[in-house]
């Protein structure tokens, strides 16, 4: 990566220069499957969702749940892209095509086609455009999110810390972007705090996949770091929990609340809701209140859009989870210090760093 700070825009940019190479003519193929809730909505909202990858997914999961859970409550029609073959080299085509079939409101993910879907919303000015975007929105119909989840990965960090025996701690991550960096590094820092607090030298290892999507990479990646001591693992990218739980180590999930993966060993994980940015942009379209802006306020913790995942039980944790860790958490009452600095984050007076440098590794 040359130590230069790249987004998640310009990485998949660069990589998916190759793929357009083999997509002829620009030929978009994709399944639009239509859910349709009840009535029409009166302000007439007809919500479109354009993923890059299938909704499964975890990142456009979430914006999909929540989407569909927009559909039930404010009973719009919603309808997404299944399955786009060619991924970003295809999303331009997809909200061209939603345009096309009177879809008003178009969440798009386009971290790898800013610049195409820029000029679509350029041309359609009475369409309120959402993006999963590295940039800044665009008057006058561009608002802009993304996941920003780095306090709850903070608090994550600080748990580890309380848990780990080795003083070594293993991310496994997709690659070294700065989307991946702020979760990565509010994870250390948090660490790093609770080492500071408790006079414990903990080390952070990092490896990544160089991949959304690659669990037997991850997997291997997981091996590499218990290799070298690490005895607590924040699982950024599926493929951990299988290995980890032949270790029995404790692990943190991402993005969704994972712990039903792995019962006994993912005690919890920075988890992203989509559900307070898109309640707030239909409310603010009923309201003849649109302004383009960025949205990132309602993916953090205040507003409801991170959190601890399972906080505060986590799903029963002493009756669940291995006895080593319950032991752990107990011992250390870690738990209950969470709590205090939960508090705080909500109430301002505890603000988490937003690191979106490249994450050092210490072994």
């Amino acid at each position: 990566m040359s130590g230069e700070n790249i987004n998640r825009r310009n990485f998949l940019k660069y990589f998916s220069v190759g793929l357009g190479l083999v997509i002829l003519g620009g030929a978009a193929y994709y399944i639009s499957q239509g859910i349709t809730g009840g009535k029409e909505e009166k302000k007439g909202i007809r919500a479109y969702f354009v993923p890059s990858t299938s909704v499964d997914e975890p990142w456009v999961g979430v914006v999909h749940r929540a989407l569909l859970k927009a559909r039930d409550e404010y009973e719009i029609e919603y309808s997404y892209t299944e399955h786009l073959a060619g991924g970003y080299q295809q999303v331009p085509a997809a909200i061209e095509e939603a345009i096309a079939n009177g879809y008003n409101l178009i969440f798009a993910d386009v971290f790898g086609c800013e610049e195409e879907a820029r000029n679509i919303a350029k041309d359609h000015q009475d369409i309120y455009f959402v993006y999963g975007s590295g940039l800044s929105p665009m008057d006058p119909n561009v608002s802009v999110f993304d996941n920003w989840i780095h306090e709850p990965a903070y608090l994550c960090g600080y748990i580890a810390g309380a848990l780990t025996e080795s003083g070594k701690l293993g991310v496994v991550a997709a690659m070294e972007i700065e989307e991946v960096n702020r979760l990565v590094n509010a994870f250390k820092i948090g660490a790093a705090k609770y080492g500071e607090k408790y006079d414990k030298d903990i080390q952070v290892g990092t490896r990544y996949i160089n991949s959304w999507f690659d669990p037997p990479k991850a997997a291997d990646r997981t091996e590499e770091l218990i290799s070298l001591g690490a005895d607590v693992i924040y699982a950024e990218r599926y493929g951990v929990f299988s290995v980890a739980k032949s270790y029995k180590i404790p692990v943190f999930g991402n993005l969704l609340d994972q712990w039903k993966e792995a019962p006994e060993i993912v005690v919890t994980g920075p988890e992203w809701d989509m559900w307070p940015t898109v309640s707030y942009v239909i409310d603010m379209i009923k309201k003849d209140a649109w302004v383009a802006q960025d949205l990132k306020d309602w993916s953090m913790m205040a507003k409801g859009g991170a959190k601890l995942a399972g906080w505060p039980e986590l799903h029963d944790w002493r009756n669940r989870l291995y006895k080593h860790i319950v032991e752990k958490l107990e011992e250390t009452k870690v738990l209950d210090e969470v709590g205090k600095m939960i508090d705080e984050i909500l109430n301002g007076t505890l603000r988490v760093p937003i690191v979106e440098g490249p994450a050092t590794t210490d072994f």
